[in-house]
């Protein structure tokens, strides 16, 4: 996961698929994690660019918190775009 910060453009790309996963199964799950990495994406762009930090950002203990978030959120998104709809009679 250290490879986001210092391309946080993958993790935009990552939420640009979650997004497109939502525009084709309508899935609310999709929609929350595409948010949620898009929302990560600028945040550690900012990070990166020195805008949300002073210049000591070398112990990043958010990311303790951040990572797990985005990996759960990835993993209850991607089940819920595997799963099938069940058919109305």
């Amino acid at each position: 996961m250290g490879l986001f910060v210092e391309h946080p453009a993958l993790a935009a790309v990552i939420g640009g698929l979650f997004l497109a996963g939502y525009w084709v199964s309508r899935r609310p799950t999709s929609a929350v994690a595409a948010v949620a990495w898009l929302a990560y994406s600028a945040y550690e762009t900012g990070m990166r660019l020195r805008w949300l930090c002073s210049g000591e950002c070398n112990i990043r203990l958010d990311l303790l918190a951040i990572y797990p978030l985005l990996l759960v959120l990835s993993l209850v998104a991607l089940i819920a775009l595997m799963r099938r709809r069940p058919r109305r009679s």
